[in-house]
């Protein structure tokens, strides 16, 4: 597995791609209720394909959905894809956000943003974190307003456990506030005015019979990808996705909105060790990565917002989780 970035700094927009060359089972889980997506018809398990060669993620809109072309025909180049007559067809999943809000919204990735992502991959190890790739243009804390917003980003986190290994790359664009589920304090959200570092508390805005300024139309998606190294079904694969979204409630509050397009896929590459899987019992097993794939997607949201760096571009203001005063 690799992961690349392909940043527009123009607006800020990007794609970020997880390649999967040689394929994994994948599933796919949305539950936001204004979704951009591509190919999760695919990943559903009565469907016929097993898996993906790779996922994009990615800024733009509908319009940023362009990416996974450029990621077809990079891995097309490359001989990869399901073998259907004299070609090869790669498998391509997809899922945006909005920032269109976030510059000028005619700067968005195309399919070339999504070849230089493809050429751009390093391993999980080497990859960047913050306002990069399909994180670039992010935001979160838009209830009140986009213009009391703060930066969100894109986050990576790893773990290992039992000798089984998950990661878990997500972008962070949310209407919602980033919350440390330890300690409860609000990393990056609603701000109480536009000049103002004070946070608002989107959950006790709404309780407290606050008008939303923001969040009046679809701008807003938390999306990402848990990969592990199991062996796992299609079907299991899905579950796995479905999850992971348990990380996102434990740390973007609110979540799941009529007003976010919250999309998590899974994938599964079946590189672990035979014998270290065999060793965990089948119901065990499906406990324990339950368990880190909530975990490694909480991670994921956190190290995003805390990667990110303040923006300031004409009229707008995206202060950091790292602007805010001590305490």
């Amino acid at each position: 597995m690799l992961i690349g970035h392909d940043t527009d700094e123009r607006r800020p927009t990007g794609v970020t791609v997880v390649l999967l060359p040689d394929g994994a089972t994948a599933g796919v889980d949305v539950r936001g209720a204004a979704p951009g997506t591509r190919e999760t018809d695919l990943l559903d398990p009565v469907n016929t394909m097993a898996g993906v060669h790779a996922i994009v993620l990615a800024g733009g809109s509908a319009f940023g959905l362009d990416a996974a072309g450029g990621v077809m025909h990079w891995l097309e180049a490359q001989g990869r894809g399901v073998a259907v007559g004299p070609a090869r067809v790669p498998l391509v999943a997809a899922a945006v956000i909005f920032d269109l809000g976030v510059g000028d919204h005619a700067v968005r990735p195309d399919a070339r943003s999504g070849a230089r992502a493809c050429a751009a991959a390093v391993p999980v190890a080497e990859a960047t974190e913050g306002n990069v790739g399909a994180g670039a243009g992010a935001s979160v804390g838009k209830l009140l307003g986009p213009d009391r917003a703060m930066r969100g980003g894109l986050g990576i986190a790893t773990l290992e456990a039992h000798g089984i290994t998950m990661a878990a790359v997500v972008v962070v664009n949310a209407v919602g506030d980033v919350v440390d589920p330890g300690t409860g304090a609000i990393l990056a959200g609603a701000r109480l005015a536009p000049d103002s570092l004070a946070l608002a508390g989107s959950v006790d805005s709404v309780l407290g019979g606050a008008r939303d300024q923001g969040a009046a139309t679809a701008a807003n998606t938390t999306i990402g990808v848990v990969i592990t190294d199991a062996q796992l079904t299609k079907a299991q694969a899905t579950r796995l996705a479905q999850v992971a979204h348990d990380g996102l409630a434990r740390t973007i509050r609110p979540v799941h909105t009529p007003v976010d397009g919250d999309t998590l896929f899974a994938a599964a590459t079946g590189t672990v060790d035979p014998e270290v899987q065999s060793a965990i019992a089948p119901e065990l097993l499906g406990l324990l990565l339950s368990v880190m794939a909530a975990e490694v997607t909480a991670r994921a949201v956190l190290r995003a917002v805390r990667a990110a760096e303040g923006l300031r571009r004409d009229d707008l203001w995206l202060p950091a989780w790292r602007d805010l005063p001590p305490g």
